[in-house]
């Protein structure tokens, strides 16, 4: 559900932008009374593993559709909602910058978008309310499956929202959220899966941090190297292998695209915005689309293919992300108020 810069025009990105970055300073103050060494690192591994997780688009069904996870309702879930937001933000500013994968004008609807909705809608209103203080399996399962469906539509309509407001004459309201809202409730059934299966992973390891995610606490002794272990095992998995096998269809933002627009992409508007910012993500961005630059131009992605440009943009991206939240992290511990 990445926008590119095409979709947006220069005051709803603006807007967005300074949106999204109240958020990450009302997120980041509220955070420092639960940040300790421990917390730091897990927000770091974490984010890392949402870059590599969001490299593997799957297929839906019966669409010539596919989708990836957003990622934020698990970060919710371990981190808890202000944790969760910063790390969405890193996650997706490290993709815009490094990888062009989303818009830089666009970065502010892609923070609030992906991050927003599932750490502070979704979470605190379905999430919480089902898996309750002591989550059970099932509970766990269906408040991640209802909570990920929940973000996602509410992603999607943003989406739709968004290029209304910015005049995107090619994608009018009703067509385009008649595409949007069916396409991404089966992306968010596919991701409530995943949520589940990593949520519980982490619940039958150390459940004791679901409990501290949720009351916003320091970690302090608890004993997470395990799930940190684990985390930066199936980092490098993803990131590094089965990122090969994503799939090569379209994903629900450009196949709504398609259905509406006639097109996967639209052309950005003339005007010095536009220019200025793709002028500044052509510099920064030296593993585009997650591939080594080619002289040659852009080539269409293969799935299943064994790709070293791939291999190297996820486990380079999962590396600076981890660098970048985790740094993050240890900027609010230092700078937490003595008790």
């Amino acid at each position: 559900m990445h926008m590119a810069d095409a979709l947006v025009s220069p005051v709803v990105g603006g807007a967005m932008w300074v949106a999204a970055g109240c958020l990450v300073a009302a997120s980041a103050r509220r955070l420092r009374r639960g940040l300790d060494e421990r917390k730091a690192p897990l927000m770091g591994v974490l984010g890392a593993f949402i870059f590599a997780a969001q490299m593997i688009n799957f297929s839906i069904p019966m669409t010539g559709s596919s989708g990836h996870i957003g990622g934020g309702m698990i970060l919710a879930i371990l981190l808890g909602p202000e944790a969760a937001f910063i790390a969405i933000a890193s996650v997706v500013t490290v993709q815009a910058l490094f990888f062009a994968d989303g818009g830089l004008l666009a970065l502010g609807c892609n923070i609030i978008n992906m991050g927003f909705f599932p750490c502070f809608i979704a979470y605190p209103l379905i999430y919480r309310k089902i898996a309750g203080a002591r989550p059970t399996q099932r509970r766990i399962f269906a408040g991640a499956m209802l909570s990920v469906v929940a973000g996602l539509q509410l992603g999607a309509l943003g989406v739709v929202l968004e290029t209304t407001c910015s005049g995107i004459s090619e994608l009018p309201f009703k067509a385009f959220v008649l595409m949007m809202l069916p396409i991404h409730l089966a992306i968010g059934i596919a991701e409530g899966f995943i949520t589940s299966a990593v949520v519980s992973f982490v619940w039958r390891a150390r459940p004791e941090i679901l409990e501290v995610a949720a009351a916003a606490v320091p970690i302090g002794a608890l004993k997470i190297k395990k799930v940190l272990a684990g985390l930066a095992v199936a980092t490098i998995l993803v990131a590094g292998v089965l990122s090969w096998f994503a799939s090569a269809n379209p994903d629900g933002l450009e196949w709504s695209m398609a259905r509406t627009a006639g097109k996967e992409e639209l052309a950005a508007p003339a005007g010095a915005v536009h220019a200025a910012v793709e002028r500044i993500q052509s510099l920064t961005a030296f593993l585009p689309d997650y591939d080594f630059k080619r002289a040659s131009g852009n080539v269409e992605p293969q799935a299943a293919t064994v790709n070293a440009g791939t291999t190297t943009a996820g486990l380079v991206g999962s590396a600076l992300t981890l660098a970048l939240v985790a740094l993050l992290g240890i900027i609010l511990k230092t700078q937490r108020p003595a008790e």
